[in-house]
């Protein structure tokens, strides 16, 4: 059975000796959790030093370096200062598409915000001071011809240390008899995580997950050791669970706190949520007694009531999810570029830290980015 213990995540401190833990092409990304020394500060100008002038020139702010005088290393220090609290973030749930390779059939009746291209090139800017180390492409529900290249042009995206895409989740149709030999085409590309069709698409009818040929499909990932995203209205949960009991050795992820709507657990938005609080509760409950499920914190901000709001509006759901499923079970998305129907991704990521700031440092990092690297194999 696949199970996600607390002996499953290491605690990867232990292993850091330097500030240094990795590059993106020829920017180098910090870990200033850890208390930068002397010697650290030599082998961080080394290293930079090693990297080509010009291209060091073109990626320093990205790495938040502002200059390249290396021998007095004052730009180092005053972004060690601004940056040693933050925690490093993989990103789970990373949306790319670009307009001049796919149409997305639902990108025709979508904001106006989401109706044009967002590369890699925007997500940086998004993302930029942030501490985003890595992040896991999430397949953008492109039309069932473009499946595959959409695939190969996500693995390429993976391959190359010019992008912070590590892996991804791909598109699938698991209730088609074709599913089979499309997804194990890809058993050997490491890249490849898992699979996602969107639940809560008008084409997709209650109960299809429970369907025969869609449950086989869920086996057949765990036999390839890849995982299933949970994308579904949130008044179906219950068959999600039902869909994790039936297949006890695939890994589901519960996409953006089952679709929690942050209306329901207002006393009064002028706006009608998308469910009640009891029923998502309950079956958010029967999800999380799962042990092959776990639970992406991720989506709740696209879905807040339109005008001003605060983060405490989030924090209902947030907690209820963090609860229920514990410190080792929960990882970090930030769902752009969707988050911009209700905030930056910027504003997300401060929402959360607002959110989940008494929790202990070890529970935070865990979910911005330990359980994220542990899940998907992408240390």
């Amino acid at each position: 059975m696949a199970d996600f213990g607390r002996a499953a995540v290491p605690d990867l401190r232990q292993n850091v000796h330097s500030p240094i833990i990795g590059k993106l092409g020829s920017s180098v990304w910090f870990d200033y959790d850890n208390p930068i020394t002397d010697q650290a500060l030599i082998q961080t100008a080394e290293f930079v030093m090693g990297l080509h002038r010009r291209e060091f020139i073109k990626h320093a702010s990205l790495a938040g370096l502002a200059s390249t005088t290396m021998p007095s290393l004052s730009p180092l220090d005053s972004f060690a200062a601004d940056t040693k609290e933050a925690l490093p973030i993989i990103d789970t749930h990373q949306h790319l598409w670009d307009l001049s390779k796919f149409q997305p059939p639902w990108l025709s009746g979508a904001p106006e915000i989401l109706s044009k291209s967002y590369v890699t090139k925007d997500y940086l800017e998004a993302t930029a001071g942030l501490n985003v180390v890595k992040a896991v492409y999430m397949e953008v529900d492109v039309a069932p011809e473009q499946q595959v290249e959409e695939a190969e042009h996500v693995i390429s995206l993976s391959k190359s240390n010019d992008h912070p895409t590590v892996a991804a989740v791909i598109s699938g149709r698991p209730n088609s008899e074709g599913f089979k030999a499309y997804i194990t085409a890809f058993k050997d590309t490491p890249q490849v995580k898992g699979v996602r069709q969107v639940l809560h698409a008008p084409n997709a009818e209650q109960g299809l997950c429970l369907q025969k040929q869609f449950v086989a499909s869920m086996q057949l990932l765990g036999e390839l050791g890849m995982s299933f995203d949970l994308c579904m209205r949130p008044t179906e949960l219950d068959d999600g669970a039902k869909l994790a009991k039936r297949c006890p050795d695939t890994r589901f992820v519960v996409d953006h706190c089952g679709n929690a709507d942050p209306k329901a657990f207002m006393p009064s938005s002028g706006q009608e949520p998308s469910h009640t609080v009891d029923q998502w509760k309950r079956d958010l409950s029967k999800l999380a007694q799962r042990p092959n499920v776990i639970c992406k914190i991720s989506g709740i901000i696209a879905r807040a009531p339109k005008g001003e709001w605060k983060s405490d509006i989030l924090a209902p759901a947030i907690n209820f999810c963090l609860d229920e499923f514990g410190p080792d079970r929960v990882v970090f998305g930030g769902d752009w570029p969707v988050c911009l129907l209700g905030a930056s991704y910027r504003r997300w990521v401060d929402s959360l830290m607002e959110v989940i700031n008494e929790r202990n440092k070890v529970d935070q990092r865990k979910l911005l980015h330990d359980n994220a690297e542990a899940f998907y194999g992408i240390a």
